[in-house]
């Protein structure tokens, strides 16, 4: 199975109640050989418009951040741990994640990036299988299986808290260090 065969069975899918009130599956985008593979928590309302990944304000913050890594949102890949958008933009529900764990986990092995950065709690905690927050896990590089993870803060968390925007930024220096 190829990343376009996996994006066809995720748009087919029903496993959660989230299918009933989305618009579009964001799967995933960009590289399908990146040594980045960028993970984040669900769509927002722009995405789930689109079908594209951070297309809003936060995916404006994250191009900046991948620009300072070096890196073109072409030159990665984007996904997120939920394919639909919750309601009202709720954090994702733990039967909601268990559902759709599955399409991320192919994604990862599909791609098969060096390093996975992981935008944010839900999807850090995801992935590290940890119940550490991120304030706690930034900017810290953490071995999971094959995969070098690096937490970051939520590109859109530095929009409404702009003390986390230098946080965030160093976190990017550091993805530069690992990748060189």
């Amino acid at each position: 199975m190829d990343l376009a065969e996996l994006a066809a069975t995720a748009n087919e899918c029903h496993a959660c109640p989230l299918w009933e009130g989305r618009t579009n599956v964001v799967f995933g985008d960009g590289s399908p050989t990146a040594r980045v593979m960028i993970v984040g928590e669900a769509p927002g309302k722009n995405e789930d418009l689109q079908g594209c990944p951070f297309v809003g304000a936060a995916g404006k913050n994250l191009d900046a951040l991948l620009g300072l890594a070096g890196l073109r949102r072409e030159d990665v890949y984007i996904a997120n741990v939920l394919k639909c958008r919750p309601p009202g933009n709720r954090d994702p529900q733990v039967e909601e994640i268990q559902a759709c764990a599955h399409f991320l986990h192919d994604q990862a092995k599909l791609v098969d990036p060096e390093v996975i950065v992981t935008l944010g709690n839900f999807a850090t905690r995801h992935i590290i299988k940890t119940d550490q927050g991120i304030t706690r896990l930034h900017g810290k590089v953490h071995q999971v299986g094959k995969f070098k993870v690096l937490p970051v803060y939520h590109p859109a968390a530095a929009l409404y808290d702009r003390s986390k925007q230098e946080a965030l930024e160093a976190d990017f220096r550091t993805l530069t260090q690992l990748l060189s």
